[in-house]
């Protein structure tokens, strides 16, 4: 096995110690924008090999940039943050927050917010949106009952992470899926038999911790038609129809409910739709430049070094399948970004699955899952972070609260340990 060149890694670790250089020097790991972070890596990447001119390595760095599933990863970004925007214009969440309210008995309150912030992160494909939905209205329950407040906020974050690990509209679903070359309704299938039994005992744990607490909730109007371009997109994605064709169409539907009730007027669905696509424009180019970055990286044998680290005591596909799960899993933690996490190690367990006869929608659901699993842990990473500002409490005390993202990591590994789902025969 080539063992590559460990020194083409440095524009890797220049962009680590910015961005967790900055984050620990000024307590705040967003403090420093990532896209500066990844574009002066992407300069080091640029200014090493002197054996290429500047032009040709500028060449090899937008070929790698505009790579066709890079692109289409590019187009179902903008899609997915039009759709998510133009839905939440018309009243999509508030109204899924306060039908979802209305049904929950007062016993099960925690379980229910648990179970909201599933479906809300779901349909919207944000675990941070979900989270400023409903980490106010969780802090109205802890003032009601004697629950502690970072129970109630770390519930609700380990709902946000289940849709954020599933959501076809979810960065990390689409970056995992491209990546891998996988097809969004396969992944979801494996993805989702996985992580549902950690869903299951998540909900029968916050019931034995919250048993016999109550407390009276008021619940906003809402109307049910709102739901529908969520109900929409979640189903036919789940069908399997092209995701473009999903997308664009449940554009239109909010639109049209949108301008039938009232909630839009004129030209602010078209605003709507540039903000929210306007809102995925970092994320894009983030998939760019770090798909040019990593391309020049290859070129000079840094690929092949990590795949000699990471693989050379590998002999099963097992070993394989943990592989993949510890690289993206270190580079969760060092990132505090599950979706920057899965761009920058993507390529590398693609490679891993390609070498071990490992199915794109296994593989995708692995980096996916264990991305969750550690972002749903760090407590510098965003979720806690704005969980925490709502409530005005330090993000540690929700760690021991944090039983979902415990679960899905254990179920992930257990999944692998029992070889699901089974190889497909042709």
């Amino acid at each position: 096995m080539n063992k590559g060149n460990p020194w083409a890694l440095l524009p890797f670790v220049v962009f680590l110690c910015l961005f967790i250089g900055s984050g620990i020097v000024l307590d705040d790991f967003y403090a420093f924008p990532v896209i500066v972070a990844i574009t002066l890596a992407s300069i080091v990447a640029l200014a090493m090999n002197r054996n290429e001119t500047f032009t040709e390595k500028v060449e090899r760095f937008c070929k790698g940039a505009g790579n066709s599933n890079v692109m289409l990863m590019v187009i179902i970004f903008l899609l997915a943050g039009a759709f998510a925007e133009t839905a939440k214009g018309m009243g999509a969440v508030d109204a899924t927050v306060n039908f979802a309210l209305s049904a929950i008995p007062p016993q099960l309150l925690i379980v229910g917010l648990f179970i909201i912030a599933c479906f809300i992160s779901l349909a919207m494909g944000t675990s941070v949106g979900t989270i400023v939905a409903l980490a106010p209205i969780g802090v109205g329950i802890a003032d009601q009952t004697e629950l502690s407040i970072a129970l109630i906020l770390a519930s609700i974050i380990g709902g946000a992470m289940f849709g954020d690990n599933l959501s076809f509209i979810s960065d990390t679903t689409i970056t995992a899926t491209r990546t891998q070359g996988a097809e969004m309704k396969d992944k979801f299938k494996v993805n989702f038999w996985i992580v549902l039994p950690a869903a299951i005992v998540t909900c029968i744990i916050l019931a034995v911790l919250t048993a016999g607490q109550t407390a009276v909730i008021t619940v906003g109007d809402f109307d049910w038609v709102k739901m529908i371009p969520y109900l929409f997109v979640i189903l036919f994605a789940i069908i399997g129809f092209n995701v473009f064709i999903v997308l664009a169409c449940g554009i239109g539907l909010a639109a049209l409910v949108g301008l039938v009730d009232g909630s839009y007027a004129g030209m602010d669905i078209v605003q709507s739709i540039a903000t929210g696509m306007a809102n995925m424009y970092e994320m894009a180019f983030l998939a760019m430049l770090i798909a040019g970055m990593v391309k020049l990286i290859k070129h000079n044998g840094g690929i092949d070094y990590i795949l000699y680290i990471t693989t050379r005591n590998i002999k099963t596909k097992k070993d394989a399948e943990f592989a993949m799960a510890g690289l993206v899993s270190v580079t969760d933690l060092s990132t505090a970004n599950n979706t920057i996490a899965i761009l920058i190690a993507g390529p590398l367990v693609k490679n891993i699955a390609t070498q071990y006869d490992i199915e794109p929608r296994k593989s995708a659901s692995i980096i996916d899952i264990f991305s969750c699993a550690v972002q749903g842990l760090i407590p510098y990473g965003a979720q806690f972070l704005v969980a925490a500002g709502v409530a005005g409490i330090s993000p540690i005390l929700m760690l021991q609260y944090s039983f979902y993202p415990v679960l899905i990591a254990i179920c992930g590994v257990i999944a692998i340990l029992i070889g699901y789902p089974r190889h497909k025969t042709a």
